[in-house]
């Protein structure tokens, strides 16, 4: 069973489940709105998962029906520039903080993700949907664009599909995502919690240290040409070559045996 490590009235909830951290967004009432002391928790509970060497998978997941609404639009009425800043400067080093650990972060999406809610869904390295679950960057029609959550979502799904998500603020069903690349399956609400954690623990059957390696290859890498990510991941695949890792599981796979990976 998890292990609750956080105040069960927190924004944000933290389990641990042996290699598994479970990051519970908990504003259920207020559809899991991403105000400006919320994203302070997850960024908190986030750099704790990736300073912890015993976790190797984190899961976001909310409670209630709604995965999460965006920004709480209580604090954003009649600020000013520094709030507003404030507001979303928090918001993008939380986004950052998700991929700069060394876990995959897998988001398990219950239900509608709107806004900053879908950016966040998007940043996530892995995300399995349930089919009732839809997707939408609908501020164009309440007169604030959704320019920060574009950052993610359109690095992750085409552009003709963004532009008209963003120009209209039309939602995507959970099918529509899963075609369009924004997560990585679609399956019934009661299968959702059963698919991440398979999904969680055959990546926590692998070396933490070359995930790590990887994960934090690919962002690197995926802005960079073609000829300078070929000349950064031959770089990054000679030191992961080197390393105990590397050496236990090449002959662990040439003996036809199981991998016992190095701590």
């Amino acid at each position: 069973m998890p292990t609750p490590i956080s105040d069960p009235t927190a924004s944000v909830l933290v389990e641990h489940d042996g290699a598994i951290a479970y990051l519970t967004l908990n504003r259920p009432e207020k559809r899991n709105a991403l105000s400006l002391p919320m994203m302070r928790e997850l960024d908190v509970a986030l750099r704790a998962v990736g300073d912890d060497q015993t976790l190797q998978v984190a899961v976001l997941r909310a409670s209630g029906p709604v995965f999460s609404a965006g920004h709480d639009l209580s604090e954003l009425v009649n600020g000013d520039e520094q709030s507003y800043r404030m507001i979303f400067d928090t918001c993008v080093a939380m986004m950052e903080t998700i991929q700069r650990i060394p876990q995959p972060v897998i988001a398990a999406v219950q239900g509608p993700a709107t806004a900053a809610g879908c950016q966040l869904v998007a940043t996530c390295d892995l995300a399995v949907a349930s089919d009732q679950a839809w997707f939408a960057t609908p501020g164009v029609r309440i007169g604030l664009f959704c320019s920060t959550p574009m950052v993610a979502v359109s690095r992750t799904i085409g552009r003709k599909q963004m532009m008209e998500m963003l120009l209209t603020g039309d939602p995507l069903p959970a099918r529509e995502a899963l075609a369009a690349g924004l997560v990585n399956h679609v399956v019934p609400s009661e299968q959702v919690t059963v698919v991440v954690r398979q999904l969680a623990e055959k990546i926590a059957a692998l070396s933490p240290a070359v995930i790590g390696i990887g994960k934090q290859a690919f962002y690197r890498q995926i802005e960079m040409s073609t000829h300078d990510a070929y000349a950064y991941t031959a770089e990054v695949m000679t030191r992961n070559a080197l390393t105990a890792a590397a050496r236990e599981g090449i002959s662990a796979f040439l003996e036809k045996r199981t991998a016992h990976w190095p701590s």
